[in-house]
């Protein structure tokens, strides 16, 4: 990568952990704090945990198509400053309704697409999938700072005092986008890393991308669910301080990515992707029944954490891989773009009804309804076809007509590894599935 890519990479990094760690702030917080709000129920507080992700889950793809007409750095602006606003209505509310409605707005400032469409304007095709990954990556170090921060600060300032740091945060990552950030030269539609209307069909008949759409989704409607009321649990039935919760997080969470490696590897290099991530989701579930089933103490919550973190981890890991290698060549940002929006009305929903089955069943309930939801995420997954270890490869072209691009569509597909090909002559460009170890670019025409 040059020095320029480095610095888009980064710096978009930064702007989109930045704005998720002001999300994932409250997870562990909030089910502690609502008792001090006026017409709070059980409904309203998860509600409020998980109601960001339906305006993320609606908005973030227009947000994006927006973006190819007005520019990137206006759309993402624009959606930080509503991300700001809605913390700012959030830090002053004495209403569990206004802070639904401050959340609902955190959600609406949808950047995601924008900045992955940002990304690849400001990013070759071979150092792309790179730039991305650095963002991928960011977001999960961004959660695991929140579930230490979150408590931490909760202690200092409070919940209303986490959504102005929050608002703070929003602020600082439009000075990053306005003055770090490079200014692209020219900005394109890159359908492998933005959603493209004329593909939305396309993607959503594939039998195999619904089935992950539906994990991501499963997986974020039981983590947002058990933070219902995990907090709760750690104060009332195990007697933890709620000063002194991230001392739990932190270990659990470390212990965890420690687990989760060995697997990650086998499932990479030992070719066992599919065993793998079949018994990340069995184990995830069990990790629920047992949340569930065993009378809750310090030494079993933190067993059946670790279990569960470790699982989530692989699985949030692998199935943005399968995605990729699943979805079509030319297709893979709009494919992306469905996935996420799953991912974020996972959330809505994990809010929404782990408040409501607390509020009739009781907090043990929640660890049930969760693993009951992994059971039909299995059911799901069983039928899944091992994807093949395929990279995409997107290569130059210059082609005049429709018959063209097809002459050269066959040619390119009758090479030796590669598995598919796919010739868009108004973008000049072709999309390529490969096999690494077979594939040799010095052989394309």
């Amino acid at each position: 990568m040059t020095r320029q890519e480095w610095q888009a990479a980064l710096s978009l990094a930064a702007v989109y952990a930045l704005r998720m760690l002001g999300l994932f702030m409250i997870l562990p917080v909030f089910a502690l704090y609502a008792d001090q709000l006026a017409g709070v129920t059980p409904v309203l507080t998860g509600l409020a945990i998980g109601v960001y992700g339906i305006t993320q889950a609606l908005l973030q793809i227009p947000a994006g198509l927006l973006s190819d007409r007005i520019g990137r750095k206006p759309v993402i602006i624009g959606g930080l400053l509503l991300f700001a606003l809605g913390s700012v209505v959030a830090a002053q509310a004495d209403s569990i309704y206004i802070v639904i409605l401050g959340r609902a707005l955190q959600g609406a400032g949808a950047i995601a697409a924008a900045i992955m469409a940002l990304t690849a304007d400001l990013t070759r095709e071979a150092q792309r999938i790179k730039a991305m990954a650095l963002i991928g990556m960011s977001i999960g170090l961004s959660f695991a700072a929140a579930m230490i921060l979150g408590p931490l600060l909760n202690e200092w300032v409070g919940v209303p005092g986490i959504f102005w740091i929050t608002a703070l945060l929003a602020l600082g990552g439009i000075l990053v986008v306005a003055f770090v950030v490079p200014r692209p030269v020219v900005s394109a539609i890159h359908r492998e890393a933005e959603p493209v209307p004329a593909q939305f069909g396309r993607v959503l008949r594939n039998p195999e991308l619904l089935r992950l759409d539906f994990g991501i989704l499963v997986l974020h409607t039981i983590l947002t669910a058990s933070f219902v009321v995990l907090p709760l649990v750690l104060r009332d039935a195990i007697g933890l301080a709620a000063a002194s919760h991230w001392k739990l997080y932190l270990p659990v969470l470390v212990a965890s990515v420690l687990v989760m490696i060995p697997f990650i590897l086998l499932a990479g290099r030992g070719g066992l992707l599919k065993p793998v991530f079949l018994g990340a989701v069995v184990v995830l579930g069990l990790a629920q029944f047992g949340l569930y089933l065993i009378y809750p103490t310090l030494a079993s919550v933190v067993v059946l954490l670790i279990v569960f973190f470790a699982a989530f981890n692989l699985l949030e890991a692998t199935l943005p891989s399968l995605v990729s290698r699943v979805a079509p060549g030319d297709c893979r940002g709009t494919a992306m773009g469905f996935y996420s929006s799953s991912q974020f009305f996972g959330a809505f929903l994990g809010g929404l009804l782990g408040g409501l089955v607390q509020g009739r069943y009781g907090l043990p309930a929640v660890f049930l309804f969760a693993a009951l939801a992994v059971v039909a995420w299995l059911l799901v997954a069983l039928p899944m076809k091992p994807p093949r270890k395929l990279s995409s490869h997107i290569y130059r072209i210059e082609v005049a007509d429709q018959a063209g691009a097809e002459r050269l569509s066959r040619e390119l597909a009758a090479l030796a590894g590669v598995a598919e090909a796919v010739v868009i002559p108004e973008d000049g460009l072709a999309y390529l599935k490969v096999d690494r170890q077979v594939f040799d670019p010095a052989r394309l025409p």
